[in-house]
Formats: structure tokens, C-alpha cells, sequence
């Protein structure tokens, strides 16, 4: 199969992320109806919703279009990509209002208080997940689609 290896990657790459998002949608209607969370956390995933999948789709053709020339494993490419998308959410986030940024906590919707340590904590953790997401997910489905 060596017709549109980059259609495939693109697929191979939204794969994970369009299975999780309706999770992730259906714990924030929980939380923001049933729970009555008091600020609009549903706020918070339109960035997700409309460029994650997209993101990972986009950054698996990178990864095949770059495979020759870096030799880079699928997984340490994987683990790259939370560098862009955690920075640039932080970004919309603070462009739309949602997040203010002050000496030591960033400050959401301004009720929640989180430590810069926390979210240095987090954010190791999500690479950590994503090298594995990456690595056994998308490397298992780029070899089942021919491009790996």
C-alpha cells in the first residue's frame, strides 16, 4: 500500500485524540451540570476540541515526511509536540481571558489558583503520556497503515 502515505498518517495520527475528546467532553458536561462547577469550564475545551486532533494528525505527516532525514523515533516525536500545544493553549486561554498569569500561580477563571510547580509537574507527566501514547499507539497504527 504505497498510494497517499500521507492521508494515512494524518488518520493514523487524529486516531487517539477523536476517541478520547467525547470522554473528556462528557466529564466536563458532567462537571459543569451535574457537579455545578460555578465557572464556565466548557470554556476550556474548545482549543482541544477543534485543534488537538488536528495537531496530531498534522505532526504524524511531519514525522513521515522528517523520518528520513532525523531518524527520530515516533515516540521522542511524539514527546515534542506537548512543547507546542501547552504553550499556545496557555496562550488562547489568556487571549480569551480564561487564565492570568501572576508571579507564582496562574489563575483560571479567577477562582482557581494553581502553583507554576504544579503545572511543571503536569506538564512532565503529559510528555511522559504522550511518548507512551505515541510510541505504542501510533507507532502500532503507522506500522498496521504501511508508513512506519
Amino acid at each position: 500500500m504505497s498510494t497517499h502515505p500521507y492521508l494515512r498518517a494524518y488518520l493514523a495520527g487524529v486516531f487517539v485524540p477523536t476517541l478520547l475528546l467525547p470522554v473528556i467532553l462528557t466529564g466536563f458536561i458532567v462537571a459543569r451540570l451535574v457537579i455545578g462547577v460555578p465557572f464556565p469550564i466548557e470554556r476550556i475545551v474548545v482549543f482541544p476540541i477543534a485543534l488537538v486532533p488536528a495537531g496530531w494528525g498534522l505532526w504524524n505527516m511531519l514525522w513521515l515526511a522528517s523520518h528520513q532525514h532525523t531518524h527520530l523515533a515516533v515516540g521522542l516525536h511524539g514527546a515534542i509536540l506537548p512543547a507546542l500545544l501547552a504553550p499556545s493553549g496557555a496562550l488562547l486561554a489568556h487571549c480569551l481571558g480564561i487564565v492570568t498569569f501572576g508571579a507564582a500561580s496562574l489563575t483560571a477563571f479567577n477562582a482557581i489558583s494553581v502553583p507554576y510547580a504544579l503545572i511543571a509537574v503536569g506538564f512532565c507527566f503529559g510528555v511522559a503520556v504522550y511518548y507512551l501514547v505515541w510510541k505504542y499507539i501510533i507507532g502500532f497504527l503507522n506500522a498496521v497503515l504501511s508508513i512506519a
